[in-house]
């Protein structure tokens, strides 16, 4: 299948691509000037000294996260069996004071 126009329509987009596509003859490049794409050694070490902060950056986090518990949630098993030796045994004795009072809040 191909793509016809009708004759009335080519010239006007035949013109038109033609204008487009034509490098401008003004000197203006658009920015690409005879360096355009070199880069300078000051460049180069800057790039090297972003990879060296990235690298020390993922040494860092994989140290943290090695430091991270696998879950944040209490362990359930536990409150039960705490709950029921507090039931079991006797309260502490309460501890004297080298000065004589009692270490209870409310005296």
């Amino acid at each position: 299948m191909s793509l016809t126009l009708p004759a009335g329509v080519a010239l006007p987009v035949t013109a038109s691509v033609l204008i487009l596509t034509q490098q401008p003859g003004d000197g203006d490049n658009g920015g690409q000037g005879e360096d355009f794409g070199k880069s300078s050694p000051v460049g180069f070490l800057v790039l090297i000294l972003f990879l060296i902060a990235v690298a020390f950056l993922v040494r860092s986090m994989t140290k943290h996260l090695k430091r991270v518990p696998a879950s944040f949630d209490e362990p359930a098993a536990e409150e039960p069996a705490a709950e029921e030796k507090g039931e079991t045994e006797e309260p502490a004795p309460e501890k004297k004071q080298p000065n004589g009072a009692s270490s209870a809040k409310g005296d």
